[in-house]
Order: C-alpha cells, then sequence, then structure tokens
C-alpha cells in the first residue's frame, strides 16, 4: 500500500495503476499452457489502452496478435505497435465505414457472423481491389461445459446457426471480394474450472473437423476460442492451467493431423486472463454515513470509473485489499461512489475495515473491464488517471479526455 499512497499523491484519485511486468507475466503464463503453435489473440476490450496493448506483443517470447471489434480499436492496436496483419476483425454490425478503414490500414482477417455480414466484408474489399479472408463464427446448437457468461447454444446476434450452415455453403463460398479461411468459435468466458475448458476446446475441435468436412472445406484457420478465467474486482490469483497444453495438443492431433504444421493454423483469444491482475484501483474515501441502520463508504470512484459493465447488468461486487496498518475487515458496509444515483453501489453490505475520510481502498484485479466499461461520460466527472509501471517506476501516465464535436453550429461560448 505504500507504493499506492504515493502515487495517490502524485496522481490523485481516482487511480489506475497497471504493471507491466505482470501483464508480460500473464502473457508468458498463458503461451507455456498453449501448444507451441497456437496463435493468441489479445481481445482489445478487456483493457485498450495503447501502452497495455503494446506490453503483449513487445519484450521477450511470443508475442500476441490483437482481436478488435471498432475502428476505435483499430486506433489503439496500430498505436501500440500491431499491423495489419496482426490482427482480427470481429462484431456482429461492422459498417462499410468501418470495414473500409480497416481494410485500408491491412486487416485483411474477419470474423463474420452473417451471410450479409460476408457480404459486406467482400463489397469494400472489392472497392480497395483486395480479398479479405473471412472465418465463419459459429453458433453451436451443443455446448460440453457451463459458465457465468455462455456465448453459444441459444438465439445470438453472434455466429452462424451450425445446423444451418451445410445448406448456406455455396452461396457463402461465391461472395467475390472473400475467401472462407475457417471458422471462429467462442462458446464460453471465464470457464469455471480447468477441466470445464479443456471440455470446452476438446467439444468445438470436434465440431470444427464435422463443420470443415461438411463444408468440404480445408480451413486455413481456426479460432477456437478462449474462456480462461480471471478474478475480477476480488482477491485471488489467476489460475494455472496445467494440463491443458498437453489435453489440447491430443484433440487437435485426433481432429487436424495437419495443425502442427499451420494446416490449419490454429488460434485462442484471451482478454482478462492477460491483464485483469496487472491492475489496482485506488481511490479514496471521502464521507461515511449511516441511514436507518445501514452504513455507507462513498468513495470517490464509482461506476463511472469502474463499472465492472454495469451498463449489461452484470456488475458484482468488489473487494477491498487489506489496510497497510493491518486493520482488519471487521464491518460490513456498502462501497458506493459520488454520482447522483441510486446505482452507484460498487459492493453492497460488504466486509471492509473501519475507514475514515481520506483513507486509501484499494480494488485488487481491475486491470480488465475497467475505465472503458464503465459510465465514464455518465454526470460529466473527470476520467481516473491511468499509470504505467514496471520494475516498480512509472512508465506512463495519462488520462482520456471526452471532447464534443460539433458538426453543426458552433461550441458555446
Amino acid at each position: 500500500m505504500t507504493a499506492y499512497t504515493d502515487l495517490a499523491k502524485q496522481f490523485g484519485t481516482p487511480l489506475y495503476v497497471y504493471d507491466v511486468d505482470r501483464i508480460r507475466q500473464a502473457r508468458s503464463d498463458l503461451f507455456s499452457a498453449l501448444p507451441e503453435a497456437v496463435d493468441l489473440f489479445f481481445a482489445l476490450k478487456a483493457n485498450p489502452h495503447p501502452h497495455v496493448a503494446r506490453a503483449m506483443r513487445d519484450g521477450t517470447g511470443r508475442a500476441c496478435r490483437a482481436e478488435i471489434s471498432s475502428t476505435g480499436e483499430l486506433a489503439a492496436a496500430l498505436a501500440a505497435g500491431f499491423t495489419g496483419a496482426d490482427i482480427l476483425y470481429t462484431g456482429p454490425g461492422k459498417t462499410g465505414g468501418e470495414l473500409a478503414e480497416a481494410l485500408a490500414a491491412g486487416v485483411r482477417l474477419f470474423s463474420v457472423e452473417s451471410r450479409t455480414d460476408l457480404e459486406h466484408v467482400g463489397a469494400e474489399a472489392e472497392q480497395l481491389g483486395v480479398v479479405a479472408d473471412c472465418l465463419i463464427r459459429v453458433n453451436s446448437a451443443t455446448s460440453s461445459s457451463s459458465t457465468s457468461i455462455r456465448m453459444t447454444g441459444v438465439p445470438s446476434q453472434f455466429g452462424f446457426d451450425s445446423e444451418s450452415l451445410p445448406e448456406l455453403c455455396d452461396q457463402l463460398l461465391g461472395v467475390r471480394g472473400t475467401t472462407i479461411a475457417g471458422a471462429h468459435f467462442f462458446p464460453l468466458s471465464n470457464a469455471k474450472d480447468e477441466a470445464s475448458l479443456i471440455a470446452e476446446f476438446t467439444h468445438t475441435i470436434t465440431l470444427a473437423a464435422r463443420l470443415q468436412d461438411q463444408l468440404g472445406i480445408a480451413f486455413r484457420f481456426l479460432d477456437i476460442g478462449g474462456g480462461f478465467a480471471a478474478p475480477y474486482a476480488v482477491l485471488g490469483d489467476r489460475p494455472v492451467y496445467s494440463s491443458l497444453r498437453e489435453a489440447l495438443s491430443a484433440a487437435l492431433d485426433e481432429r487436424f493431423p495437419g495443425w502442427r504444421d499451420g494446416a490449419p493454423r490454429i488460434a485462442c483469444e484471451s482478454g482478462r486472463y492477460l491483464v485483469g491482475d496487472s491492475g489496482q484501483l485506488i481511490c479514496s474515501v471521502v464521507n461515511l454515513k449511516e441511514s436507518r441502520g445501514r452504513k455507507y463508504v462513498i468513495a470517490d470512484a464509482g461506476i463511472n470509473t469502474f463499472g465492472g459493465m454495469s451498463g449489461l447488468g452484470r456488475l458484482l461486487p468488489v473487494a477491498v485489499s487489506p489496510q497497510p496498518d493491518g486493520r482488519a475487515n471487521d464491518q460490513v458496509a456498502s462501497l458506493v461512489g459520488p454520482l447522483c444515483t441510486p446505482g452507484d453501489v460498487l459492493g453492497r453490505d460488504i466486509a471492509l475495515p473501519n475507514l475514515s475520510p481520506g483513507d486509501l481502498v484499494v480494488i485488487p484485479n481491475a486491470g480488465a473491464y475497467g475505465v472503458t466499461a464503465s459510465l465514464s461520460m455518465f454526470l460529466g466527472r473527470p476520467a481516473p488517471t491511468e499509470v504505467l509501471i514496471s520494475g516498480g517506476q512509472v512508465v506512463s501516465s495519462s488520462r482520456l479526455r471526452q471532447v464534443r464535436d460539433y458538426q453543426i453550429g458552433a461550441p458555446v461560448s
């Protein structure tokens, strides 16, 4: 906490602190858990800070590629040093303008969610005189394991329903400006344990092999998704996947015997596992209150700073790191933010130490889905400062700014 106290004095609060060394360690750990020939995409939605993204490709060891789904993330990836050839562009609602921008930047690999999505990619590629490699994203009718966030097996804007693909094959293969390079699966997020993760990957690989046979296409690229877990805004450690490498290799050997030589090239993707434990959110206690027997600790950070994707109804109660003086979490109170809405709650009736105004509170494992997953424009409060450290030294500090771009009329003077 002493280092956080010094940083809070220097930069103020709320303050995000990301440790580059922990990012690189997470990258190394995940690559070690995967077979040697498997690519790894970093999902920028987890944390699009360009310096965070740069840590995914810089330094020693294997480098990540980038998975994006907007031109904003495209700009962040390019600023981080990724090239168009490093990038996979995903998402169900790609517009002509953003496709043209991505293609002009050299992006050639797209995950497509529907026939019209494929046609949109092809139309923009033809305009530029290029051909885009497209991965058919598959919404499988079946799954293997359960998780808090399922991404398949239900009606969805994501992916082709697997049962409809054989009859669409001829239509998909005939779209000008595109080639069907392979398939993209993303059946789950944040698997509950390694056995569930292995079971889902094995299931996905089996389905992918069956789909390849049904379509009569030799896949050149197969993205089997992610699901790698990490604690989110609570105490805890990233899991170690000691059995995944061997199990994944065996499943691929059985279904895609040429994969070790790149036929097809295999990829996974991850967001929270790679950055989640690198970040801490430091906030200050502003006020204390008791109302009808319930205690409230009011901090200067709320859902505008750490929204926890609250706009999607997925806000989970946070925990706080131990205080440096050893104060125990011996009271139950609600940790709330400064916004004028009763929804500004980071944790309702959670264990907290006895705090006073001016004390610091540190929310751990906040490196993923932080600033950019928050209601940052609500009530017009300034964004938190984001600081990156490496070897204990500050290497970057920045703050997002929101500026209104007037299309008609002039700013109020």
